[in-house]
């Protein structure tokens, strides 16, 4: 099978996996490193900032995001390829598709990740299971339900144009 990736995905992913590598001297920073392309130029960069900001959300490919939507003054990002030092967690796996991101490229594997520690894998699997057999969610009842409900379908109603359920 031929190699899928361009001799500019290769460079781009190794300055992604440069800065993971730099990482490993500043104190506190996990090892890892993304950005975001928009048309040949890197627009975002990003590293695991985590334990410095005290930021659970501060992923690698999450700070690349938020400098790329700061630099370009946007929060889509369809024309963009997310390069990541390692497999996007779930999280930002999600971050990337809510940007819009159409391609994503990466070096290490969730598996490679957890051998070293991260719990990267067993968010993935978690999120397989139903709501009632997760650990972490909890349904509340019918009232709570539809009061949270008619919030949103009042900011939905101040929208100029419909909204279309994306069931």
């Amino acid at each position: 099978m031929p190699d899928p990736l361009t001799e500019a995905d290769r460079l781009f992913l190794r300055r992604a996996i440069a800065i993971s590598r730099h990482a490993l001297e500043d104190e506190g920073k996990t090892p890892f490193g993304a950005i975001v392309v928009v048309g040949e130029e890197i627009v975002g960069e990003g590293t695991s900032s985590v334990v410095g900001l005290h930021d659970p959300t501060a992923h690698a490919e999450v700070m690349a995001l938020r400098d790329a939507g700061a630099r370009l003054q946007r929060h889509l990002m369809p024309d963009g390829v997310m390069y990541s030092s390692s497999e996007p967690c779930p999280m930002c796996l999600v971050a990337c598709y809510w940007a819009r991101i159409p391609r994503l490229v990466f070096g290490a594997t969730s598996y490679d990740v957890a051998t070293y520690g991260f719990e990267d894998l067993q968010l993935y699997r978690e999120l397989t299971l139903p709501n009632d057999d997760r650990f972490l969610v909890e349904q509340v009842d019918e009232t709570l339900r539809q009061d949270a409900s008619d919030v949103l379908r009042a900011w939905a109603e101040t929208l100029p144009i419909p909204v279309e359920a994306k069931y």
